[in-house]
């Protein structure tokens, strides 16, 4: 017989995140600017992590925001609002990325260097690049974990996949992103 893990207890950020979820869904348009300056840079950094872009993770963040909002009243448990917001901004960036790769191919004006990134001992570019290698499914989870907190069961759902799945992305991330930090790209010792 399976045993349950018992529920993780909820932080205090993610029960003002329902409160103010609950007071929008109430008409409070305060409430509603407050969501959003609490929510636009994590969605806006996740955004910019899944699309590789600045410019079209702004477009995809704020087609993010016009589908929150428009939907806003079907969200049926207002806890939930984390993983279901990173679930519409992964759709929102998955179509960006798809647009922006209908256009490259219509215009066949692929630049040599859109795809290289710079080499240099910084630490923070050494991370960027280990996510940049990930395939986008694990990149997602990663990203959903490390950077923004979510649990197993939340990033299942963001991704739209089962907890073994999401389980078995993270776990392969975890690894590739340590294979990749281990590397020492001049060849010395740390």
């Amino acid at each position: 017989m399976a045993t349950k893990r018992p529920r993780r207890a909820p932080t205090a950020n993610a029960v003002f995140d329902e409160l103010l979820v609950t007071l929008v869904l109430g008409g409070d348009r305060a409430a509603g600017d407050r969501l959003a300056a609490r929510w636009h840079p994590r969605l806006l950094r996740t955004a910019r992590r899944l699309t590789g872009d600045s410019e079209m993770a702004m477009q995809a963040a704020q087609e993010s925001w016009l589908a929150i909002w428009r939907g806003l009243a079907g969200l049926r448990d207002p806890s939930r609002f984390a993983p279901w917001a990173f679930g519409i901004l992964r759709r929102k960036c998955a179509d960006a990325l798809r647009q922006a790769a209908a256009a490259r191919k219509r215009s066949s004006d692929i630049d040599a260097d859109e795809f290289g990134i710079s080499e240099a001992p910084d630490e923070a570019l050494a991370i960027r690049q280990a996510f940049a290698a990930l395939s986008p499914e694990h990149r997602l989870a990663a990203h959903l974990h490390f950077v923004e907190g979510l649990t197993l069961a939340e990033i299942a759902g963001v991704q739209e996949v089962p907890l073994g799945t999401a389980k078995s992305r993270l776990f392969h991330a975890r690894r590739q992103l340590k294979a990749a930090l281990r590397e020492d790209p001049i060849g010395e010792d740390r």
